[in-house]
């Protein structure tokens, strides 16, 4: 599965959690509280289903959720393991 796979999947369930946000375009989905304590559980919830990896304590940290792009790279980094 290459990166740009993965992107698509991600950004599928992102807009399930808001389908009004344009996540193509945000930068600082967490920063800018975008995203929720709440939508950051389920987020991670449905990655580790979906690509059947675990999302640790040392991935959970704000860089790796900003964006569509660094989600991407930390689940293909993540697929790689």
């Amino acid at each position: 599965m290459d990166v740009e796979e993965i992107r698509e999947i991600i950004l599928g369930i992102l807009q399930e959690l808001h389908e009004d946000i344009d996540f193509e375009a945000e930068e600082k989905m967490v920063d800018d509280k975008i995203l929720d304590s709440f939508d950051l559980v389920t987020l991670v919830t449905e990655l580790g289903e979906e690509f059947d990896v675990e999302i640790t304590a040392k991935d959970f940290v704000a860089e790796n959720f900003n964006s569509l792009d660094t989600l991407s790279s930390m689940i293909a980094r993540l697929l790689d393991e």
